[in-house]
């Protein structure tokens, strides 16, 4: 009989070292949102991942950055707990940014957390920096913390990716799988519709006003026909931003809606009619149940 495995693997490190990237890389699916702005993946997003008979659950924790703010606390509390839940820890850091402060930071914080569980250490975007740099990153590296092993990779291009899911699964333990094998994440479709459509005002909207809007899925409804009916509010802090959001004679609010519904449809496989409405609720950073819809804990940003 074969000895099935199953494990919890966090992916830690700054924002945009590449861990949502890595997710999908790992998972063969976009489950994580990627873009380029930091401190896009606020709630721990899970992929899961088959090799052999290993089943890796990846809890994709928010990047671990200074707090400022209430948000940014409670973002920083769910990455910390999301590596202090897991059986192995892997620290993601950037190749040709070497050792921040970011990164002084997050090895004082591993110390705490390592006891009984395996931290391992993932350069990414080799491809950025010649040899002698990342023989001399990796020691630098392994001098300050003692890495069970240390991976050298391109999450963007796939390289090394292999060889870091082989060793996850030899070492996450043996015990049974924790979900069907076709379920590629745990977070309901309501929320990964609701990242969707955050994922693309985002993108759209650059530096303006990412962090001062959510998404969330107000209604989901299944249809006779196999479709289904979405309607989701983007919440803003100001009057200024809801015109922002809505852009000149409506375009803004389109294009982005076309773009998430044709994502989600391609996710699901099935026709979605989606709806999109932009209130102002000047205080949403302040109010629990907005933190509930991202899955974070509103008292961790106290």
């Amino acid at each position: 009989m074969t000895t099935t495995r199953a494990g919890f693997v966090a992916l830690i490190g700054e924002p945009n070292a590449g861990k949502s990237t890595l997710l999908n890389r790992m998972v063969g699916a976009k489950v994580s949102i990627v873009t380029h702005k930091v401190q896009t993946t606020r709630a721990r997003i899970r992929g899961v991942a088959m090799e052999g008979d290993s089943q890796l659950v990846f809890v994709d924790t928010p990047g671990l950055f200074q707090p400022r703010r209430r948000l940014d606390r409670a973002m920083v509390a769910a990455a910390w707990g999301g590596a202090a839940d897991a059986d192995i820890v892997v620290l993601l850091i950037e190749a040709h940014r070497g050792i921040t402060e970011g990164v002084e930071r997050i090895l004082e914080g591993l110390s705490e957390i390592a006891k009984g569980r395996r931290i391992a250490l993932a350069i990414n975007k080799i491809d950025r920096v010649e040899a002698p740099v990342l023989l001399a990153l990796t020691k630098d590296m392994n001098d300050r913390f003692a890495f069970e092993r240390t991976f050298l990779i391109s999450a963007e291009k796939g390289h090394g990716v292999g060889d870091l899911r082989a060793w996850l699964a030899g070492e996450v333990p043996e015990g049974p799988w924790l979900y069907p094998e076709d379920q590629i994440a745990d977070l309901p479709m309501r929320m990964i519709a609701a990242e969707m459509t955050r994922e693309k005002l985002t993108l759209r909207l650059h530096q303006e006003l990412p962090y001062q809007l959510t998404v969330e899925t107000e209604h989901w409804e299944e249809r006779e026909d196999g479709s289904a009916r979405v309607d989701q509010v983007i919440y803003v802090m100001r009057d200024g931003h809801k015109g922002i959001v809505l852009g000149h004679r409506g375009e803004t609010i389109k294009a982005v809606s076309k773009a998430a519904r044709e994502e989600l449809e391609a996710f699901m496989g099935r026709r979605i009619h989606l709806f999109l409405q932009v209130k102002v609720r000047s205080g949403w950073m302040d109010e629990s149940e907005r933190y509930s819809e991202m899955g974070l804990n509103f008292k961790d940003g106290n």
